[in-house]
């Protein structure tokens, strides 16, 4: 029985790394290009897998060579795979540029992640028996998320909701209310709440925060990139500050943000503490290149940590 159920997607990322994200009509060379398992539900759980924690996966893949990679890498990392099924067609795929400055455009193709529905949910409710932490996204079709949401939330695990990619249209009231941390960046929280698209400090993140949190969810933590995190919980804000590192590529830095923070809660840390050691993590794993290639082991983060305090 695991103690971290995740829902989501599974994607075959193909990857191009540029001197800069090119703009409409623009052809430009590229350096390098390579593929790689990813998609925001299987970077999740192959984060809470290598940073230690129990952890099994829902999830759809096509019957094609990525869909038996992506189920095998997971396996590999530790992850419980009964509750990816295979399904005849192809695999969801992204199309990812990656800049020099290591910033990131990702175009996701979903593939065998829209057969994900509410009735496979069901199928798959052992896995959630007794769980204490249930990870979504929005990668999947929206029905099927708020099902996983529901179910979770009836077995009394704690629900953290990564809202992205961001919707046009507000998220379901039925959905927010079942969830118990929402994890947005700053381009989804802005999305969210119709606020400017930009960097945001901590107080206008923490604005956003209270925004969000007046939607439902008892818990909003606003992810601020290279400045850490807000945490808004029990009316209060907390910033935690994210080492200063060199970031090469920031693909999948969120996931295993969430990743992380499940760990660390089914472990019985606290909020606040379970986000301290998701920055942590997080930031280790801009300092590599891809998605689930980036992602550190519970070893390396302890190490990263020890190497900043001394």
């Amino acid at each position: 029985m695991a103690k971290i159920v995740v829902s989501g997607s599974l994607n075959m990322d193909a990857v191009a790394v540029t001197p800069r994200i090119p703009i409409a009509g623009e052809t430009i060379l590229g350096s390098r290009f390579f593929t790689t398992p990813g998609g925001k539900g299987a970077n999740q759980a192959y984060a809470a897998a290598r940073l230690g924690g129990d952890v099994a996966m829902v999830g759809r893949v096509g019957d094609d060579a990525f869909g038996i990679q992506m189920r095998n890498g997971l396996a590999d990392a530790g992850c419980a795979v009964e509750g990816i099924r295979v399904f005849p067609g192809a695999s969801g795929v992204a199309v990812i540029y990656v800049s020099e400055r290591g910033e990131n455009s990702i175009v996701v193709v979903p593939g065998a992640n829209q057969l994900l529905t509410p009735g496979d949910i069901a199928l798959e409710r052992g896995l959630f028996d007794g769980c204490l932490a249930v990870l979504l996204q929005l990668e999947t079709p929206l029905e099927t998320v708020i099902a996983a949401a529901r179910l979770a939330h009836e077995q009394g695990a704690r629900v953290i909701l990564d809202p992205a990619p961001a919707p046009s249209s507000p998220l379901p009231r039925e959905l927010l209310e079942a969830v118990d941390i929402l994890t947005p960046n700053e381009t989804e929280a802005a999305i969210l709440t119709g606020s400017a698209h930009k960097p945001l400090s901590p107080g206008e993140a923490a604005a956003i925060a209270l925004k969000l949190q007046a939607l439902g969810p008892p818990a909003v933590i606003v992810k601020l990139g290279a400045q850490g995190c807000l945490l808004w919980d029990d009316c209060d804000a907390s910033v935690l500050p994210a080492p200063t590192v060199t970031a090469v590529d920031t693909t999948a830095a969120g996931d295993v943000f969430n990743g992380a923070l499940a760990v660390a809660l089914s472990e019985g840390l606290t909020l606040k503490q379970a986000c301290q050691f998701a920055v942590q993590a997080s930031a280790l794993s801009v300092t590599r290149m891809g998605a689930q290639s980036s992602i550190p082991t519970r070893a390396e983060v302890e190490s990263f940590q020890a190497r900043r305090a001394s």
